[in-house]
């Protein structure tokens, strides 16, 4: 396996255990029964982030400011939070339609990654190996990853009750989106 598409794939995967979109794609894969909705919103944020890393490499923090992306990032997330939690206090705690989870999860992972660490560190490997390389070992770890956690949130949805699920997701969101305004 050639080193260019080896170094971005491990490095990347590890960054990414744990990050802030993985913990997203988890909240909502726990929410909703559309998972193939949900993988292509994320893969499609994916693909944006780190294909426009890739061809621009690090140009691409100069596109927007960082703070203006973080910003948006945070009243997103703020706003899901109280959304989801104002749907865990209705009797109907329900799940995300399948027409919004592929626009929720596009949006929340795609303004979540820009700027965000791995997409900085996949321009710089842009750089300095062959870019498609680069691009195909990121975007083969993130859907590993991807494919992961939304296997865990199914595991969650099964043994954990609808409405304690919105009423964590949504506080663990807001968290999120206070955390970008500061961080």
């Amino acid at each position: 396996m050639p080193i260019d598409f080896l170094i971005p794939f491990v490095t990347i995967g590890l960054a990414e255990l744990l990050d802030k979109s993985q913990l997203s794609i988890l909240l909502l894969s726990s929410r909703t029964k559309n998972y193939f909705q949900l993988f292509l919103g994320v893969r499609l944020a994916f693909l944006l982030v780190d294909g426009s890393a890739v061809l621009l490499g690090s140009y691409v923090q100069t596109i927007m400011p960082a703070w203006l992306l973080k910003s948006l990032a945070a009243i997103l997330f703020i706003i899901f939070g109280i959304l989801t939690l104002r749907q865990s206090n209705t009797d109907k705690a329900s799940s995300i339609s399948p027409k919004n989870i592929l626009l929720t999860s596009f949006s929340m992972v795609a303004l979540a990654e820009f700027g965000d660490k791995t997409q900085i560190a996949t321009a710089l490997f842009a750089t300095k190996f062959d870019p498609f390389l680069v691009l195909l070992g990121v975007l083969s770890t993130l859907a590993i990853l991807t494919l992961i956690t939304i296997i865990v949130g199914q595991l969650i949805l099964k043994s954990v009750s609808k409405r304690t699920i919105n009423k964590v997701a949504g506080i663990v969101f807001i968290l999120l989106g206070i955390l970008f305004l500061f961080v």
